[in-house]
């Protein structure tokens, strides 16, 4: 035999020697997976023959490099199927899948703290140095009220803690600072209200999803956010499918695209341009389908002063709704917006029934009376708040972590 037929017979050996691996490697039954980043949407609501069923949850064998099932093509028939059966599957790390372990929710808030106080001197250390005076007098009580009014407390929350305030210095007579700052800490507290119910409802008792629709004005960091929540579920033990609705910024479906496959979470996107609506339907219908925990979606930036826009962010709620119940509304709020936030916020609340609030860069005002200020306004709890850049900067809100971050000296 030539040289040439040798060559050509080592290579259609090596040939047969790679199929009957992976054949046999594909004999094994894969565990399940999350599902995995990657998945397209086709246009069309409701049509079945659009939807790329098989890559929601592919085996797990395709989902890892081949040097990680130790397989070599250069191994004998008889030794490649002896070498598999000695791979537990199952044991393969989040590492070798390409997959970040985002940080645990739990704690989140402590950790960040201190960048939370760094931001808040004006409402909490304030408050403390002019309440630790001497003496309080008529002009201290002034500047008392001036400086609950410019962070953004708002006039009616301002009111009523002044009255406290007041009432208990005339019935107590704190004289350390120590005890200046414990009648403070109470008081605040009270104001934040840690009675109001700040859970977030991610997962349904029966058939599928719990659904997020995460909604808010064009630059308050919607895509960034709902991202951040995707880690933040995940780290919980989650499986989710995020819904890349916001189809008018180019941008929006990479964005969310890059946060999806960070942590394994699919991503189902449509058409530049295209129905929303349509968008956020198929996630999830694919949710569902894929029997994950948890669809979060994404939808465009709008004004709240625009009729048309509003009316579009409605029906993207009416559409999901023919599948199941929107489980959780959430507005994103910029913190730095301060009162012009609660208009938007008032708006967003009469169109989408909103369930909760996620406060964005809280961590650079300070003006952290806007916490007190739009749950007043709209009998709403904030249930999040964003608080740096970073991947793992979105926390749960915690309202006595909050108002000890206030006093934080």
């Amino acid at each position: 035999m030539d040289s040439l037929g040798l060559i050509i017979a080592v290579a259609v050996a090596l040939l047969v020697l790679v199929g009957v691996g992976v054949a046999l490697v594909r004999r094994r039954p894969a565990p399940p997976v999350p599902p995995r980043p990657g998945i397209d949407y086709a246009p069309g609501v409701g049509d079945d023959d659009t939807v790329p069923r098989d890559t929601i949850r592919r085996p797990i064998e395709e989902a890892v490099p081949a040097e990680a099932l130790g397989a070599s093509t250069t191994q004998e028939v008889d030794g490649i199927e002896a070498d598999l059966e000695e791979i537990d599957l199952d044991e393969l790390s989040i590492a070798e899948l390409g997959i970040e372990q985002p940080e645990p929710a739990a704690g989140r808030l402590t950790r960040l703290r201190r960048r939370l106080a760094r931001s808040q001197s004006t409402l909490g250390r304030g408050l403390l140095a002019l309440m630790s005076r001497d003496t309080v007098d008529a002009a201290t009580w002034d500047e008392v009220e001036e400086t609950l009014l410019s962070a953004d407390l708002g006039v009616a929350a301002s009111t009523d803690l002044m009255e406290r305030l007041r009432a208990r210095v005339l019935a107590e007579s704190p004289s350390s600072p120590e005890a200046v700052r414990a009648l403070l800490r109470e008081e605040l507290i009270t104001l934040v209200d840690p009675t109001m119910d700040r859970s977030m409802r991610t997962t349904r008792e029966g058939e599928g999803p719990a659904v997020l629709l995460v909604v808010g004005v064009n630059g308050t960091g919607k895509t960034t956010t709902t991202g951040k929540l995707g880690r933040l579920l995940v780290a919980e033990g989650r499986t989710v499918v995020l819904g890349a609705a916001d189809t008018f910024r180019a941008a929006a479906a990479d964005q969310l695209q890059t946060w999806g496959d960070r942590v394994g979470a699919a991503v189902v996107r449509g058409p530049e341009g295209g129905d929303p609506a349509a968008v956020a339907f198929d996630a999830v219908r694919i949710g569902a389908e894929a029997d994950v925990d948890t669809v979060v979606i994404d939808t465009a930036g709008r004004l709240h002063t625009k009729v048309g826009l509003m009316d579009e962010l409605g029906k993207v709620k009416r559409v999901i709704e023919k599948q199941g119940p929107v489980d959780e509304v959430l507005l994103v709020l910029d913190a730095t917006t301060g009162q012009n936030g609660l208009t938007q916020a008032k708006v967003f609340s009469e169109v989408v029934d909103v369930t909760g609030i996620v406060l964005t860069k809280l961590d650079g005002t300070a003006k952290g009376g806007i916490v007190v200020a739009v749950q007043r306004e709209l009998g709403v709890p904030v249930k999040l708040v964003g608080l740096g850049e970073g991947p793992d900067d979105l926390a749960p809100f915690d309202p006595v972590e909050f108002v000890d971050a206030l006093l934080e000296e």
